[in-house]
């Protein structure tokens, strides 16, 4: 079974910095989009920074310029460095990935990790 664990969220200032990952885990033959989304209570899941199926890569229009998204390949592992954080940042971070195993496509979710930003 092909799992995602996300990692590395908790409490910062503003301005300060965050890096989160998220580790996939299973029988995998291929990660096609791989991407990080936040929510916070009452409102949607928004996205937040993907690889598209083609590698490009994409941001929301709040995080462009302060957040990076990258991935380990060989380590299946991707990660979302956020700097310059604000109060608005504040959600819980999920990972989501497009997934080919022997059991076929799944496009599973992590349980999140907490990111806060407050003084």
């Amino acid at each position: 079974q092909v799992q995602l664990v996300e990692s590395g969220g908790g409490l910062v200032r503003p301005g300060g910095s965050l890096r989160l990952s998220c580790v996939a885990s299973g029988s995998i033959f291929r990660i096609d989009a791989v991407g990080w989304y936040r929510q916070v209570p009452g409102k949607q899941r928004e996205l937040v920074a993907i690889f598209d199926n083609g590698g490009r890569i994409n941001y929301a229009l709040s995080v462009k310029g302060r957040f990076t998204i990258s991935r380990d390949n060989a380590k299946n592992t991707l990660y979302l460095q956020m700097n310059s954080l604000k109060p608005e940042d504040t959600a819980v971070y999920f990972c989501n990935a497009e997934i080919y195993s022997p059991c076929g496509f799944t496009n599973p979710w992590g349980q999140g990790t907490q990111g806060t930003v407050s003084s």
